[in-house]
């Protein structure tokens, strides 16, 4: 049996990567850093924020629900306040059949 490295996985992501990830602005991200308690990212000595995987879910599930659902800022804060945790489950096994279906994708430019 082949031997796999283990994927190292992040402890901290920056603005940018997170942008990156949702292909958004990070004024965006900024922005609603500002609008949603529950992203609270870290700062560093030099005030650059450092993203948790959590704070990173957070951001995609805001994201979700105003950019993909259409909810308003307000309708995504009570929805989230409300402990709405439905949409983001779903957005765990979306992400994942992306994933699955990129590596499906790869394994067939490869035959």
């Amino acid at each position: 049996m082949p031997y796999k490295e283990k994927e190292i996985e992040k402890k901290y992501y920056t603005i940018g990567e997170v942008a990156d990830e949702l292909k958004v602005a990070t004024s965006l991200i900024r922005f609603w850093e500002s609008e949603f308690d529950n992203i609270k990212p870290k700062k560093n000595r030099k005030g650059n924020r450092q993203f948790t995987k959590e704070d990173l879910q957070n951001v995609k599930l805001i994201y979700h629900l105003v950019k993909e659902k259409g909810y308003t800022l307000q309708g995504a804060r009570n929805y989230i306040a409300n402990g709405g945790t439905d949409d983001s489950d779903k957005m765990e096994v979306i992400e994942k059949l992306n994933a699955l279906r990129n590596f499906l994708v790869e394994i067939r430019q490869q035959l």
